[in-house]
């Protein structure tokens, strides 16, 4: 029996040495933890139950059967986040470059069902060669079956990608297809071909960090939601993260201790909005004043930043953000704008996460390059994200809603539930010098007559008054009572039921 238990430690010892001393100091001065080590910082202490550590590859060809590591490349099992279960699995870039063979895409299968069955969130921790290219099209099957399970998992359990070394070619549509996508800065990178592929067949020169670094993805590609300064901030905020998410789309998102009255009133937001209608303000402060003990977990920061998006919480529940940022291009929407927000909305709806959207927009973006990139289907995406969005959903204009933008921004006429607006708002089909000059185009050589049309436009029109007359917006508030009435509005909300019709699934302007 001893020789037994003896052996028992023995190899469990040689699983958990990963690839050896040698391999883990190389990838220690390269500034990244170990596979065990990143599941160790991101999962409560000791919770971690550790799955299949003893599986090895079954690939008899070009001499692979002399090497057979215990656990292939691959960590996985489950534990949990501050006491709620989470699902892990973390390459090991130490074995064999962390490469993807027939049994290490089963390993992950493994877990991404059991997530699935058990209405837990899967974190999937990246940092691998790709493909074990001695196994052929078996590694290539195991990619496959990979991204069957982030399918069938999208909108079941929350996923979030960590993207902690190299991710290249068909591994990055694994990450591309969970809700969220971390990156560490200067150590991580995607791309679907990399920079000697690409100098080959375009012959561009190009760096990896430059081609699919996290600066890249987070800046200009929006691939990535964050990126972090070292593993360990990483793996601290996707458990920040994971505090705001619910378990599963089952459930409702947690809720939190709280040490701030619902009714706290801001008298500093009577005068957010300045006095000049074309000065910017930053519609941070509102989301911040907003929140208990002004709590903001921002998404896609660096990306899009007329839009801003992210999570907060009212009375200790999680609400989902969205807020023109009048501080970048004036807060109007664009293809970008569009795409993160409607991406984000969609999230949110899906795991009955509740939105607030603050509304600032003057319209969209015109020009040429926004209409001949598809502005119009772009834009169409927010539209159709607010109006197929069930969960409730509250609104608060602020200053400017203008035309076709005013609508799309979760406006009464998709489905909103509550809507408010500030005495600052202006809720029109245009700005009055835009309204004027196309209503009395006979008088635009008289500036005075037309300065006195633009006047009398905006004494009619510059006021929520004539939308709060037809029930577009449902009351106008104080600015500094934001919080205790958007507050109290999902509270009465809570038990929101809605009936659609049936389809076997929408067509969303794509």
């Amino acid at each position: 029996m001893k020789d037994i238990l003896s052996e028992l430690d023995e190899r469990r010892a040689a699983a958990r040495a990963g690839g050896g001393e040698r391999r883990v100091a190389s990838q220690h001065a390269k500034g990244k933890l170990t596979a065990r080590e990143r599941i160790d910082l991101l999962l409560d202490e000791d919770s971690f139950e550790e799955y299949d550590m003893f599986v090895r590859h079954r690939c008899t060809d070009f001499g692979m059967e002399a090497e057979r590591p215990a656990g292939d490349g691959v960590v996985t099992g489950w534990g949990t986040v501050n006491g709620r279960q989470v699902y892990v699995f973390s390459q090991d870039f130490t074995v064999m470059g962390g490469s993807v063979s027939e049994t290490h895409g089963a390993k992950i299968c493994k877990i991404m069902d059991m997530a699935m069955q058990n209405g837990a969130p899967v974190i999937g921790i990246n940092d691998s060669g790709g493909a074990r290219i001695q196994e052929g099209v078996s590694s290539l099957a195991a990619y496959g079956e990979v991204f069957q399970r982030n399918i069938d998992a999208s909108g079941v359990v929350p996923q979030i990608s960590m993207i902690m070394g190299p991710c290249a070619g068909g591994a990055v549509y694994s990450p591309a297809m969970t809700d969220f996508i971390f990156m560490v800065k200067d150590s991580s990178y995607m791309f679907v071909t990399g920079p000697d592929v690409v100098k080959t067949v375009t012959n561009e020169q190009v760096t990896a960090e430059e081609l699919g670094g996290a600066t890249t993805h987070t800046k200009k590609s929006s691939v990535a939601d964050a990126a972090f300064e070292n593993d360990v901030e990483a793996l601290a905020e996707v458990r920040r993260l994971i505090d705001f998410l619910p378990l599963n789309n089952r459930e409702k998102p947690p809720v939190r201790p709280f040490f701030d009255s619902p009714d706290r009133v801001e008298p500093s937001l009577d005068t957010l909005v300045p006095e000049n209608p074309n000065a910017p303000y930053d519609m941070r402060e509102l989301i911040l004043k907003t929140a208990d003990e002004g709590d903001f977990y921002e998404i896609q920061k660096d990306f899009a930043g007329n839009i801003i998006t992210g999570f907060i919480r009212l009375e200790g529940r999680t609400v989902g953000v969205v807020a023109n940022q009048p501080m970048v291009l004036a807060g109007c929407l664009d293809i970008d704008s569009s795409r993160k927000a409607a991406r984000f909305v969609r999230f949110c709806d899906a795991f009955e996460i509740p939105l607030l959207t603050f509304v600032d927009v003057p319209g969209f973006l015109p020009g040429t390059t926004q209409e001949y990139n598809g502005v119009i289907k772009h834009g169409a995406k927010l539209l159709y994200a607010y109006g197929e969005a069930t969960v409730p959903k509250v609104t608060v204009i602020t200053r400017k809603a203008y035309g076709g933008a005013y609508v799309v921004m979760s406006s009464k006429h998709l489905m909103g539930d509550v809507n408010y607006a500030w005495p600052t708002s202006e809720i029109a089909v245009m700005g009055a010098k835009g309204a004027t000059e196309i209503l009395y185009r006979s008088e635009l050589n008289d500036p005075e007559k037309i300065a006195a049309r633009a006047a009398d436009y905006e004494d009619r029109f510059a006021n929520p008054f004539v939308a709060a007359e037809k029930g577009f917006v449902d009351e106008v508030i104080m600015p500094q009572s934001t919080r205790k009435r958007v507050a109290r509005a999902f509270a009465a909300l809570r038990n929101k039921s809605t009936n659609k019709p049936w389809k076997k699934h929408d067509n969303i302007p794509l």
